[in-house]
């Protein structure tokens, strides 16, 4: 809305000085700035809103090998209403249709990333408020409802957007385009296995971001340091000089992700404010989830998926604690770690709550600075 009326304006001498609307830099800080502004403004009805629902925490009673169990250590987070995601997502929603620009196709499709995951993680936290358990919406309808979305989303990169991108260093184009970190010479077209890859990269990111949000403010701190780091890349790839300069992909209207990924950040900053310990309120299934869809499609989009795994290098050791624990313990009937995700192994280590998430965020911003100065170093 804002670019079209900037444009449509500033042709008009007299309102000359609104042009400055047109630029990406200005719209994204706005966008942080709204985004945040929004989440303060309905934070307290949305809280209350939830309780009325009685959509509270149900924490599962699991011990492992520890006498204490994960409700004995957040019993007072039981009750605490969930689903707060529903407040991201209207923050973020609020300030992309006001400051993005809607005729750039990679904007419409990273929100109908994030919409559609977060509505898969709508039913999971819906199912588990109704049905009163931690189980929510089975692993396997999960999956399957997380590799459809990816798969129409790579489909549609592919065929019907192929002609956004363009790698000119290698001399290719197209959506099905891969490139590595640090060397400048590997890139290569998947063509269609690109959808396979796809769904691996949008369902790993979506299950990581949920397997990290645990701790009061743990998710949300992380995803800053990682969404920053993607806003920064994605401003660049829009640039025909800078992703030249930098031998990445050039993106066309990549730059709207720059201020998609700003106003995550300020949604972000707006519901820690609610979720910083004690949490008032928790984002559920349905923020972790859209999280996860929404850095994952962008990663996408800017042919940055191998960058994910640096700049997100939080959310695959939570990932892998998991999968290292299940299949250790499938085949040696042991544990590896005293509780999974990670971050309750330290915490039945006896590291308090608020340390781990201070340092798990101090982890993270040093992993997306890491990934920043991969951009250069090829």
């Amino acid at each position: 809305m804002v670019p079209w009326l900037a444009q449509l304006l500033s042709e008009k001498e007299a309102f000359s000085f609104l042009r400055v609307g047109e630029y990406i830099t200005v719209r994204a800080a706005c966008a942080l700035v709204v985004a945040f502004l929004i989440s303060i403004a309905f934070g307290d009805r949305t809280i209350s809103w939830l309780r009325r629902l009685k959509v509270g925490q149900q924490v599962r009673d699991s011990k492992g090998d520890n006498a204490i169990s994960l409700l004995d250590m957040h019993a007072n987070k039981v009750g605490v209403p969930t689903m707060g995601g529903v407040l991201m997502i209207a923050s973020v929603l609020g300030a992309v249709i006001l400051l993005g620009d809607w005729t750039q196709p990679v904007l419409g499709l990273a929100i109908a990333m994030a919409l559609g995951f977060a509505a898969i993680g709508f039913v999971d936290d819906y199912r588990k408020m109704v049905h009163k358990n931690s189980d929510g919406l089975s692993a396997r309808k999960k999956l399957l409802a997380q590799s459809s979305l990816a798969a129409i989303f790579a489909i549609m990169y592919i065929s019907i957007y192929k002609g956004l991108v363009s790698y000119q260093h290698a001399g290719m184009t197209g959506g099905d385009v891969i490139v590595f970190p640090f060397v400048k010479d590997w890139a290569f077209s998947l063509g269609l296995w690109y959808i396979p890859f796809a769904i691996v990269v949008l369902a790993g990111t979506s299950n990581a971001v949920n397997l990290t949000d645990g701790l009061d403010g743990l998710a949300t701190g992380v995803t800053i340091s990682a969404t920053l780091c993607f806003g920064l890349v994605a401003y660049l790839a829009g640039r025909v000089d800078a992703s030249s300069y930098l031998i990445i992909p050039h993106v066309r209207g990549a730059g709207e992700l720059a201020v998609l990924m700003a106003a995550v950040i300020g949604a972000c900053f707006g519901f820690l404010w609610f979720n910083s310990p004690p949490a008032r309120v928790f984002m559920g299934d349905t923020g972790s989830m859209m999280l996860g869809g929404v850095l994952g499609a962008v990663a996408l989009l800017l042919k940055q998926e191998f960058l994910l795994l640096i700049v997100g290098g939080v959310f695959v050791m939570e990932a892998l604690s998991v999968i290292i624990q299940v299949s250790f313990f499938r085949w040696k009937k042991r544990r590896v770690f005293l509780m999974t995700p990670i971050h309750h192994h330290f915490e039945r280590a006896g590291i308090p709550e608020s340390q781990i998430i201070v340092r798990f965020w101090i982890v993270s911003a040093l992993l997306a600075l890491a990934g920043l100065s991969t951009l250069k170093l090829r």
